[in-house]
């Protein structure tokens, strides 16, 4: 049986091919899953840093002259920068799941229904509430009711909430984001109905794996275009 790997390092970028993986030893995905950050926790992160921001905010302009800078934009603008790595991290935790999930599918080992089972609930907890069909009913309901439940939009939202509507920067962060969510919605489909111990079909899987992992790195690279980092 298959099991996913937990990695604390980036494994590979979208201008770059992974390396062979090495041997796995057979052993349940369902005690290997990666720690992934829900999207309640996601959400209290990015709550909490802009909390903190606009709190902080010094909001009279003579206050901002004092200190020599040149408003409370630009000073919004440096400590976004500063907490960038809250805004970051559900993107690096949902990297790290993807890279598991390849390393586990390009192995020798064996895949059973539960090993399948579990990857297919790992591509959707790793999707964030981002794939309208994979939302659990309570999601939709909130969704429904006006609440943004997809983290990456919340994460795209903060980062260039100093941003204008149309600036070409947040548009092209847009756009990313919604070709990744179109890509883990291709993902999640494609596991539906495969015979995992056949190497093509295990392939196709792998395949979306590099791709959904490639628009990701895009996306993390929109959203610091956002942040200017």
């Amino acid at each position: 049986m298959a099991r996913l790997i937990p990695i604390s390092q980036p494994f590979f970028s979208s201008n770059t091919k992974p390396p062979p993986p090495p041997p796995i030893a057979a052993a349940q995905i369902s005690d290997h899953l990666p720690q992934i950050i829900s999207r309640r926790d996601a959400t209290v992160l990015l709550s909490s840093a802009t909390s903190l921001l606009l709190t902080l905010s010094p909001t009279n302009p003579a206050f901002a002259f004092s200190l020599g800078i040149s408003g409370p934009k630009e000073w919004l603008k440096d400590q976004k920068k500063k907490s960038s790595r809250f805004l970051l991290a559900p993107i690096d935790a949902t990297r790290q799941a993807l890279q598991s999930a390849y390393l586990s599918l390009t192995s020798e080992s064996d895949y059973t229904e539960k090993d399948l089972e579990n990857l297919q609930n790992l591509f959707k907890s790793s999707a964030r509430d981002c794939v309208p069909k994979e939302r659990s009913s309570l999601v939709d309901f909130q969704s429904k009711s006006g609440v943004e439940v997809c983290t990456f939009k919340l994460v795209v939202k903060n980062a260039a909430s100093l941003l204008d509507d149309k600036d070409p920067v947040k548009l092209e962060a847009e756009n990313i984001l919604y070709d990744l969510v179109r890509s883990f919605g291709s993902l999640i489909v494609l596991t539906n109905g495969v015979d995992m111990n056949l190497p093509s079909d295990r392939k196709k899987v792998a395949d979306g794996v590099t791709e959904t992992i490639s628009y990701l790195d895009k996306f993390e690279k929109g959203v610091k275009d956002c942040l200017e980092i």
